[in-house]
């Protein structure tokens, strides 16, 4: 498993594991885009550098190659012409080209290597991308999701509690005027008790005094 798989696994098992645990997940989110927004534009800078450095190893690979087998060719020239000494410098030059070849095409295998391993790392990277954009949206939706049932709540919590209450304080109004009634008519019907029906002690002494004094009055 190369570094970047590794890097790459962690930071979103890390992120996860963040999101169930974040109050603000789309805050979180956007940090982890940025973030992996630039490590993405890092790497496929790189792909284009080993791209490039491939494409130019593999230019001096082709050159030292083709270089060779023409001072093959110049060489068997130079031999059959009886140049014996013009032959053995060429094919000085050719061994010469021969291990230039070798030792580019190497290189140019390595580098074409590299950069097709960052070319599929780049493949994971944009998917893991994609897919973290798309839990935005999801953990988007249910944040709004969650602001519109906490508003339809408020407004029932609202209207569920101002009625009640309004009834409450007509009920608390209504119940004063009827105490208020019934202790008026209960000081009127004992006022009315007190002369009717029980009579007034001092009331009752005056009166027969009265009749006392009228009776002697008459005789």
């Amino acid at each position: 498993m190369s570094i970047l798989k590794r890097i790459r696994d962690i930071t979103v098992a890390t992120l996860n594991e963040r999101l169930e645990e974040s109050e603000d997940p789309i805050r979180l989110i956007d940090q982890y885009l940025a973030s992996k927004r630039e490590q993405l534009m890092q790497s496929e800078r790189l792909h284009q550098q080993c791209t490039a450095h491939a494409t130019s190893l593999r230019h001096q690979y082709l050159s030292a190659l083709e270089t060779k087998e023409k001072r093959e060719q110049q060489a068997s020239l130079a031999l059959k012409a009886g140049e014996e000494q013009m032959a053995r410098v060429i094919l000085h030059e050719k061994l010469q080209a021969e291990e230039r070849s070798d030792q580019y095409k190497k290189l140019y295998e390595e580098a074409r290597q590299s950069a097709a391993e960052l070319e599929e790392e780049l493949q994971i990277m944009r998917a893991d991308f994609q897919e973290v954009l798309n839990k935005r949206g999801y953990y988007l939706a249910r944040i709004e999701s969650a602001r519109l049932q906490q508003r339809m709540h408020a407004r029932l919590g609202h209207d569920n509690g101002s009625s009640p209450r309004m009834f409450y304080r007509m009920e608390e109004h209504v119940s004063d005027i009827e105490m208020e009634t019934n202790a008026l008519r209960d000081v009127r019907r004992s006022t009315r008790g007190g002369y009717s029906e029980n009579g007034h002690p001092a009331l009752e002494k005056e009166l027969e005094a009265l009749r006392r004094k009228i009776s002697q009055e008459e005789s």
